[in-house]
């Protein structure tokens, strides 16, 4: 039979540090929020929820802003459970402007059980304790107000179930001697999203199709990319209201020299032309004029006999070390790590291997996996 959890309201600065007192000597508090991101670059803050294991509290972020004390508890303190928290954090950093931990992510913690890696919240719950939870509320305006009795609920177990669910996993990662592991991913997991919030340039690379470009044409993608996520941050514009990807890879690979040639790239729009186009075309034009030896390399072609052989090799090594170890091969190596793997080995490069549990695992193998193809 599904909980009905007390539930209190916060939308003063009082009550909101009122719930802090009763809380901080909790030593594990789990957290959740809701939001709005249509329209903005940056998620519009909907709802604060969290849970020591008495009350559920349900903060009002539109009319309270962040305390010094939930700052502390949210950086500090007890330990903070979130499921699949990667945009719970930013929400948090953007309405808190704090890092969260400690930190543990159940759905990381399912993921090292052998269970599906993406497994979802209400899914996860029935798993662990048989209950069903509503969702009839999963794509509700949480902007309105005053929110509904189910949406209030609904918020509700959201985190009163996660701590239900935080005591099975400990157990079964402890049996497993994988309590480490989860605390290295976690970690992790803080220092991707302290890493989100920076312009270093290195979106470009999640193009799964630059290895058709030239490094030329590479570098004017790179620095296209990295000019629109300042720029959607500046202006709070999803980036593909910006410019989708699509767009900026076809004025890369035609290298356009005037708003003319721009122009003819397919599916961009003249309002990008007049209201941005003299920014790409020069950004192309300082792809055109740097020196060689300041070019990204060359991305090696995923259709090669040698990168296939390669790849073939390292995936048998994930794939035979995740099935003694019982998880999926995703949660060892993504696929954009293997392929990170060829590109520096067909390179010479030094190889950016797997480190900490996963190091202790895989490094030494996928090393001498490549040996192997190299000996053939």
């Amino acid at each position: 039979m599904t909980l009905t959890p007390e539930i209190r309201w916060i939308d003063t600065l009082e009550a909101l540090d009122a719930a802090c007192a009763e809380v901080a000597g909790a030593e594990v508090i789990a957290l959740d929020t809701e939001f709005f991101r249509e329209k903005t670059f940056h998620p519009i803050p909907a709802l604060i929820q969290f849970s020591a294991g008495g009350p559920a509290w349900l903060v009002d972020p539109v009319v309270v802003d962040c305390t010094a004390a939930f700052r502390r508890l949210l950086g500090e303190g007890p330990l903070k459970l979130l499921h699949a928290s990667s945009e719970d954090l930013e929400v948090l950093a953007h309405w808190a402007d704090v890092s969260v931990a400690p930190l543990v992510d159940t759905q990381v913690a399912q993921a090292l059980l052998g269970e599906d890696p993406a497994m979802g919240y209400q899914r996860m719950v029935h798993h662990w304790t048989g209950e069903t939870l509503p969702k009839d509320e999963t794509r509700s305006d949480w902007l309105q107000r005053p929110l509904s009795e189910s949406q209030r609920l609904y918020a509700a177990l959201d985190v009163v179930y996660l701590l239900k669910v935080w005591e099975r996993q400990r157990e079964a990662l402890e049996r497993q001697q994988r309590r480490e592991w989860l605390e290295a991913d976690c970690r992790e997991l803080m220092a991707q999203a302290l890493r989100s919030d920076e312009t270093d340039g290195q979106w470009y690379r999640r193009h799964r199709q630059l290895w058709r470009l030239t490094p030329r044409q590479v570098e004017a993608y790179r620095l296209m990319t990295t000019w629109r996520e300042g720029e959607a941050r500046r202006r709070n514009l999803p980036r593909g209201w910006l410019v989708n990807d699509r767009v900026l890879y076809a004025i890369a690979e035609r290298m356009p020299e005037n708003r003319h040639q721009l122009a003819e790239v397919e599916e961009i729009k003249p309002s990008l032309i007049k209201r941005d186009g003299d920014t790409l075309l020069a950004m192309v034009k300082q792809a055109r004029q740097c020196e060689a030896d300041t070019l990204p390399a060359s991305q090696p072609s995923p259709l090669g006999a040698d990168y296939k052989r390669r790849m073939k090799a390292l995936k048998r090594v994930v794939n035979e070390h995740a099935e003694r170890l019982g998880l999926a091969p995703e949660v060892l190596m993504r696929r954009r790590e293997l392929e990170a793997l060829i590109a520096a080995d067909l390179a010479g490069e030094p190889l950016p291997l797997p480190e900490g549990w996963r190091g202790d695992c895989l490094a030494a193998p996928l090393e001498q996996a490549l040996d192997e193809v190299k000996a053939e």
